[in-house]
């Protein structure tokens, strides 16, 4: 069953052994549990619904809390701490976009701001109700699921927006077809959600992020249906995709998507790789990128991400073993670990792996085979766990993410990692903060980093401590030229920093065009654009 206040299944844990717990110990202190609110608890808070009565609306209050929040750390805090304010009124499953419509029309009617939903995954937070505005409406897409067609000549398949990442996959492995979008987020999140917030799988180097993919589809605005065909390329004017891609729910709801699809790989494996220090290990990975080699990732951690992964992947006298191999090969404290995925056809995808550890190696990198690659693969969607087993010990993990040019790779990496250390630093506090860069380029890099520090036991505390590092790392984002999110979405948490990157007249044509589609603006109001009734 899925948890209703942290990541995943209740039936999967993730535990921090002895070893883990003395190193985040070391790091930040010691943490100490709290106690969670109950979900009756929870629930308790909520208030009556402000809907008038709807045949396709629910407002069972457990049923509106469960589509309130999504997997944000002010999200967290909210259901850990039994504080969650507002949450919608209620809860609507439409089956077809008639129902979309249909309800679209009873929003206008009743002024009920819309907050389409789909796996709940979102950590920019997506899916806030503002307080003390108007009544809300969650729109769950997640009966929109099944693949409606089929074009092995196109390699075109169609989905309801609602379809779930394991399920869309399934259905076009049956047909020997993979769309290979992989995000952390995979087993939860839904195609629909993908598109709305420009996501990129781990694998995109391979099968482009979602907006190579995103060949067409249908949205369903207040103002009409929007209806995108699909063409392999077209010059005709502006690309209705780039409307739809990234606008969070403001433009409408996304009902059917058409997406390009690849022949399942024939041969697949990850590989690891160790350089003696940051300074190598980016030389290479950017001749990797810049060669265009026919791989399916490449993925870089920095010392700490290296020492930390290495660390808490227990099996002491494997990493020991491991440790003094790389030792001795010249990879010692400083060393960086980069993992290397090749997906395709058995031999072209041997000829690549084989001149991407050349290249490799000619900045001193030690290739120390798949088995590391392996363990990789099996737990990429369980590593998110370790928010959940780092909660029970007291502390918390957060992460930021960004992009930039080349140039500004390695000063982006320190900078947000300073920034986090001094922003909670002033509060007596220390972080663990380490980096990997997650999606490699021709021009440059994503620069991804992850937070852990302790809790403080109090709601009031938490998210002041929160505030200071995500307002401290943003500013650093903005300051050092990244763009304020690569993956994630801008939501709220976000919102505030978009102007620096859009520009005054970028900002008013993204207000005019939502505008243009939704009259009276019910689509979810606060997202992207600071609207005055869902300031944070």
């Amino acid at each position: 069953m899925r948890r209703w206040n942290g990541w995943g299944d209740d039936a999967i844990e993730f535990a921090l052994n002895d070893d883990a717990l003395a190193f985040l110990g070391a790091r930040v202190g010691a943490g100490a549990a709290i106690g969670d609110a109950s979900l009756a608890q929870a629930c308790a808070a909520i208030g009556p619904s402000r809907l008038a009565p709807h045949r396709l609306i629910d407002a069972d209050p457990a049923l509106r809390l469960h589509n309130a929040l999504g997997q944000s750390l002010p999200d967290w805090f909210k259901l850990r701490y039994g504080r969650v304010g507002a949450v919608p009124d209620g809860v609507a499953f439409p089956d077809s976009a008639e129902q979309v419509r249909e309800l679209l029309a009873y929003a206008e009617r009743h002024g009920v701001a819309v907050i389409p939903h789909g796996g709940g995954t979102s950590v920019a937070g997506h899916l806030t109700v503002a307080e003390g505005a108007r009544p809300a409406l969650s729109m769950n897409l997640t009966r929109l699921c099944r693949m409606s067609a089929f074009d092995k000549q196109a390699q075109l398949a169609t989905f309801g927006a609602g379809v779930f990442g394991p399920d869309l996959e399934a259905q076009l492995r049956a047909h020997g077809y993979t769309l290979g979008h992989f995000p952390q987020s995979f087993e939860y999140s839904t195609l629909g959600g993908w598109i709305a917030t420009r996501s990129s799988g781990q694998q995109s180097l391979r099968y482009g992020r979602i907006e190579q993919v995103f060949a067409g589809g249908s949205v369903e605005t207040p103002a009409g249906t929007l209806s995108i065909p699909t063409f392999p390329a077209s010059a005709a004017g502006t690309d209705l995709r780039e409307m739809v891609l990234g606008s969070e729910g403001r433009l409408g709801v996304l009902t059917e998507a058409t997406v390009r699809v690849t022949r399942l790989p024939e041969y697949e494996a990850f590989h690891a790789v160790f350089f003696p220090n940051w300074e190598a290990a980016e030389k290479a990975v950017r001749e990797v990128a810049q060669a265009k080699l026919p791989l399916s990732m490449l993925r870089l951690s920095n010392q700490l991400e290296t020492l930390t992964m290495l660390t808490l992947a227990g099996h002491k006298k494997l990493i020991g073993a491991l440790q003094t191999y790389l030792s001795w090969r010249g990879c010692k404290d400083d060393k960086c670990m980069l993992m290397l995925g090749v997906s395709g056809q058995k031999a072209s995808a041997a000829v690549a792996l084989k001149s991407a550890l050349a290249l490799t190696r000619g900045h001193g990198g030690v290739h120390v085979g798949k088995a590391m690659g392996a363990k990789w693969k099996q737990n990429r969607y369980r590593n998110v766990y370790l928010r959940n087993a780092a909660w029970q010990h007291g502390y918390v993990i957060d992460t930021v993410e960004t992009a930039v040019d080349w140039p500004r790779v390695a000063g982006m990496m320190h900078a947000l990692e300073r920034a986090a250390r001094d922003a909670l630093g002033a509060q007596g506090e220390r972080v663990h903060a380490y980096t990997h860069l997650s999606h490699l380029y021709a021009q440059g890099a994503s620069v991804y980093t992850t937070f852990v520090y302790r809790l403080a036991g109090n709601y009031e505390e938490d998210m002041a401590r929160w505030r200071l590092l995500k307002g401290g790392v943003s500013a650093a984002i903005v300051e050092h030229g990244g763009t304020i999110s690569h993956q994630h979405g801008v939501g709220t948490d976000h919102a505030p920093y978009l102007a620096a990157e859009k520009g005054a007249l970028g900002m008013s044509a993204m207000r005019a065009l939502f505008q243009h589609f939704d009259p009276q603006a019910i689509m979810n109001p606060g997202k992207l654009l600071l609207d005055a009734e869902c300031a944070k």
